[in-house]
């Protein structure tokens, strides 16, 4: 799995989805113009020291960049149909907008049957953005039985004899 933050302007929120990225063994793409430098004290320690085991890119062209790749996903909280509905393969790209801008209309307009949303209380705008990471690339993993969480994963998976014996 690939997570896509679409030009990130809040250090904290990166470092977090770094660390989640960590935690699922997900790479990251960071799509500039960043609202932060890389090198900001305030990215790094909300990544603490999970950068190391993260594959992180920075590119400047969305548009081209998915040229490359079949399978991608964008979420919003414009968007009409739910996270849960797509079937999400090992090779899927999951891509997030700036927390304050989203997603250019322009992607909805290329690819509006891939836009999902995290469904929440009317009274809510959005979710924030390391919150909304997660639960979706979580949700992917699921769908794949956690299948980038390395030997961690075989430990949290019950076996069917054991779904069908009820332990």
């Amino acid at each position: 799995m690939k997570v896509i933050l679409y030009q990130p302007q809040i250090p904290q929120n990166t470092g977090n989805i770094v660390r989640t990225c960590a935690a699922a063994a997900s790479s990251l793409v960071l799509v500039r113009p960043l609202g932060f430098s890389t090198n900001n004290r305030r990215l790094k320690r909300a990544g603490l020291d999970y950068w190391e085991g993260v594959e992180v890119e920075e590119i400047d062209d969305l548009h081209l960049y998915l040229e490359k790749h079949l399978i991608f996903f964008f979420f919003s909280s414009k968007a009409e149909k739910s996270y849960t509905e797509p079937c999400y393969p090992p090779e899927s790209v999951l891509i997030f907008g700036s927390e304050t801008e989203g997603l250019p209309a322009s992607f909805r307009e290329r690819w509006p049957d891939r836009f999902f949303k995290i469904p929440m209380s009317i009274k809510t705008r959005c979710l924030n953005i390391a919150c909304s990471v997660s639960i979706v690339l979580f949700e992917a993993l699921r769908q794949n039985h956690f299948l980038n969480s390395e030997k961690t994963s075989e430990r949290m998976m019950l076996s069917n004899a054991d779904v069908a014996t009820g332990r």
